[in-house]
């Protein structure tokens, strides 16, 4: 009898066990769909109250129906046409900095693109010849025949796009730490889900929250910093922009063999520190061999060499236009 007594004693203990376990594990689960639920509903909440703190800034034009975002500052005799980075959230009041070193000798046109900053966002694919195509839109519907092509980032790859459809147009390029056609793994899949769900889901504002602010010990007025991070919470992640870098690695293989025209002049502000690609340096030391008043910068910093570096740039860039033949 008394073993028998010990037998089921013994049984139930694994049962209690795995009760417990049940509980903790629901309880685990409850509290962080609780935490996901408030983090979500504080999140729309904010979007809809820092949607209207959003300080208008530049002009719209029509491009294929929708509303493009431009900015015209200076009055030189000669344009320069501003483009972004992939995924700068808000083009104009990025490149502040610089255009406030520019605009005493250039008019500078800084354009923001479609799914960026104010500008509206488009279903169109974001294939180089499209992207191409909309800027140039913009820059007709300014009146625009002869310009400077000016950009950070991608603009390296879109560029050479943009002077082959319309070499008449473009006087130089000036390529701040701008990517190169040809450069390697960029056919990598990113994980744009998973930024998407960070977005949405108001996770990627609690990141930031607890994170130190990018813009901190840059020079911007504290005005522009917050206008930048409210316009950042509004459209990272946008379906426009996922759309971009889903087609990036393909974009990269159809421009592969494309390089600018030896007669074009080309001035490269290039990151001379990047640890993470120590080919960067050769790679834009050989792209600028291609031109003949081809003139390389290398630079310490940031990828965004024009937060930190813009004035080094502006004089620089002043400088170069000076001893060139256009």
């Amino acid at each position: 009898m008394g073993e028998s007594v010990k037998i089921k004693q013994k049984e139930k203990k694994p049962g209690r066990k795995r009760k417990l376990l049940f509980k903790i594990g629901g309880g685990i689960i409850a509290a962080l769909a609780l935490f996901m639920g408030i983090v979500f509903v504080v999140n729309v909440i904010c979007n809809g109250i820092e949607k209207k703190q959003i300080d208008s800034y530049g002009q719209y034009v029509q491009v294929d129906g929708k509303k493009m975002n431009v900015s015209i500052q200076g009055d030189g005799e000669q344009t320069i046409v501003l483009l972004p980075g992939q995924g700068t959230p808000s083009p104009i009041l990025d490149f502040k900095l610089l255009i406030d070193q520019l605009t005493s000798d250039y008019k500078v046109v800084a354009i923001e693109p479609f799914g960026y900053g104010l500008s509206d966002r488009t279903d169109k694919e974001r294939t180089s010849e499209n992207i191409v195509s909309e800027i140039h839109e913009a820059v007709e519907q300014l009146g625009l025949d002869r310009y400077i092509l000016m950009g950070h980032s991608i603009t390296g790859l879109y560029g050479v796009s943009y002077v082959k459809q319309y070499p008449d147009e473009v006087m130089a390029f000036v390529g701040i730490d701008s990517s190169v056609p040809n450069q390697p793994g960029m056919d990598v899949k990113l994980p744009l889900k998973s930024m998407q769900f960070l977005q949405s889901s108001g996770l990627m504002r609690l990141l930031k929250k607890v994170s130190a602010d990018p813009y901190d010990a840059m020079d911007y007025d504290e005005h522009t910093k917050e206008q930048m991070n409210l316009i950042s919470n509004q459209v990272s992640s946008n379906s426009t922009l996922m759309n971009e870098l889903k087609n990036l690695g393909s974009n990269f293989i159809n421009a592969e063999n494309m390089i600018y025209p030896r007669e074009l002049p080309m001035l490269l502000f290039v990151q001379s520190n990047n640890d993470k690609n120590p080919n960067w340096l050769p790679l834009h030391e050989q792209q600028i061999k291609q031109s003949d008043q081809g003139k390389l910068v290398p630079m310490e910093g940031s990828h965004y060499l024009h937060h930190t570096k813009y004035k080094e740039i502006a004089e620089q860039f002043k400088d170069y236009m000076k001893h060139i033949k256009l």
